[in-house]
């Protein structure tokens, strides 16, 4: 089954200086963080905040390349978690045919955001996310032992969900 899903925020990882986007599931209130890459959370937030460059970026770049040929992407899938790596699927249409591709969750939600497309999470994800050890969970085990270490860590623990929305970009 798959759960509709919203952006509920973006914020940076204190340990690795990783880009965190917050995905929620509003029917369950269950958030899932996903690391993502510097450039791909800056092409996220551009889309967020509707800025637009001069030039093309990639994303956008490969928005126009689409619609030059008359395919629109209609929805993504966060599609399943293996070794704490997140798969995506970007879903086009066109004229002709319907089809997927796999993609990286960064790049789907970049190219989805750029489309109004939805994004959608499989019910195996939500479930292997309840038991990740991500650094967001309470079971977790946090390498930095030092005072400043344990100040983040508390800090990441006793996030809500209803945290997340209000740090913006």
């Amino acid at each position: 089954m798959l759960h509709k899903a919203n952006i509920a925020g973006m914020t940076i990882d204190p340990a690795s200086n990783t880009p965190i986007i917050i995905l929620k599931i509003p029917d369950t209130e269950q958030t899932i963080p996903i690391w993502i890459g510097l450039f791909e959370a800056s092409s996220i937030a551009s889309a967020l905040q509707n800025i637009q460059f001069e030039r093309p970026m990639t994303h956008d770049l490969v928005k126009n390349l689409f619609l030059k040929v008359n395919i629109t992407v209609s929805s993504i899938e966060i599609s399943d978690i293996l070794d704490d790596t997140f798969y995506a699927k970007i879903n086009f249409s066109s004229i002709e045919k319907n089809f997927s591709m796999d993609a990286r969750p960064s790049d789907a939600i970049a190219i989805a955001l750029r489309f109004n497309a939805p994004i959608f999470v499989k019910d195996k994800v939500l479930e292997k996310s309840k038991k990740s050890d991500s650094p967001i969970n309470e079971s977790s085990e946090f390498l930095d032992k030092s005072k400043e270490g344990q100040k983040w860590a508390d800090y990441l623990n006793n996030l809500s969900p209803k945290d997340f929305g209000k740090y913006k970009i």
